[in-house]
C-alpha cells in the first residue's frame, strides 16, 4: 500500500490549502484515511480522520470547525480543507490509513495512534 502526498509548502495565515492523498496498492477498500501532524519539539496530533464506509469524520480539537476531511472514492484519495490557518498549525502533516478492528485513530494525550500504513510526510508552513 502506497500513499502519495502532493509535497506542501507555505501558507499564510488565514490561507486555505487542500492538501491530497491516494492511496494505491490496496486488494481492499481501506476502512479508514486520515491526517496527524507533528510540530518540532511538540508531541503528534491527530487532525482528522474519515470512516470510509459510514463517511463519518473525527477531528483533533485543534482544528474542530476550521479544517475538513473529505474522500473522492473513485481516486481512492482523501482531501484536507485547511481554512483560517494559524501560525500554530505549522507542522509535517502525514496521511495515514487502515485501522484494525478496535484501533484508535488517535489517543489525545499520548500521540498514539494505530493507522497501519503511511505516507510520506509534507511540510506546512504557516507565516503572518
Amino acid at each position: 500500500v502506497h500513499l502519495a502526498v502532493p509535497g506542501g509548502g507555505s501558507a499564510q495565515a488565514g490561507g486555505s490549502p487542500r492538501p491530497s492523498c491516494a492511496a494505491s496498492g490496496y486488494s481492499y477498500s481501506s476502512n479508514s484515511m486520515g491526517w496527524l501532524r507533528q510540530a518540532p519539539g511538540k508531541e503528534r496530533e491527530g487532525v482528522a480522520v474519515i470512516f470510509t464506509e459510514t463517511v463519518s469524520t473525527e477531528y483533533g480539537d485543534a482544528v474542530k470547525g476550521r479544517f475538513t476531511i473529505t474522500q473522492d472514492n473513485a481516486k481512492n484519495t482523501v482531501y484536507l480543507q485547511m481554512n483560517s490557518l494559524r501560525s500554530e498549525d505549522t507542522a509535517m502533516y502525514y496521511c495515514a490509513a487502515d485501522l484494525p478492528d478496535d484501533g484508535s485513530w488517535y489517543v489525545p494525550g499520548t500521540g498514539g495512534t494505530d493507522f497501519i500504513y503511511w505516507g510520506q510526510g509534507t511540510q506546512v508552513t504557516v507565516s503572518s
